[in-house]
């Protein structure tokens, strides 16, 4: 499966801004894609996650109420709807895939397939 995200950019404290993973191969009903963020001198870390089939969502507590995952109408592409920016989200963003997911795992090591990352830079 190959994965490619889009949509980042500059955005100011308090606007919105949504990314975009393009999904193409082969998936699996037990698939993950999840979104993962890494800001410079630190680790890579779970945003948000969501099932290929079944649309059921996880999220990381720094995010949760502010960014929406979700998979549009016609089923290829996983978007990340962020609103509410804050500084502390400026990072580059990863768009992943676990494809053989007993459950939704915050862990980057069990995704196998990665997408280039999209800068998401928060001035306040």
């Amino acid at each position: 499966v190959q994965l490619q995200a889009s949509g980042g950019g500059l955005v100011q404290a308090g606007d919105s801004l949504r990314l975009s993973c393009a999904v193409s191969g082969r998936t699996f009903s037990r698939s993950v894609v999840a979104w993962f963020r890494q800001a410079p001198g630190t680790e890579r870390e779970f945003v948000a996650g969501i099932w290929w089939s079944g649309g059921g969502t996880s999220y990381a507590e720094s995010v949760q109420g502010r960014f929406t995952i979700h998979r549009d109408s016609g089923g290829n592409t996983v978007n990340l709807q962020m609103n509410n920016v804050r500084s502390e989200d400026t990072a580059n963003y990863y768009c992943a895939a676990d494809l053989a997911a007993r459950f939704m795992t915050t862990n980057a090591r069990a995704y196998t397939s990665w997408g280039q990352g999209t800068l998401v830079t928060v001035s306040s």
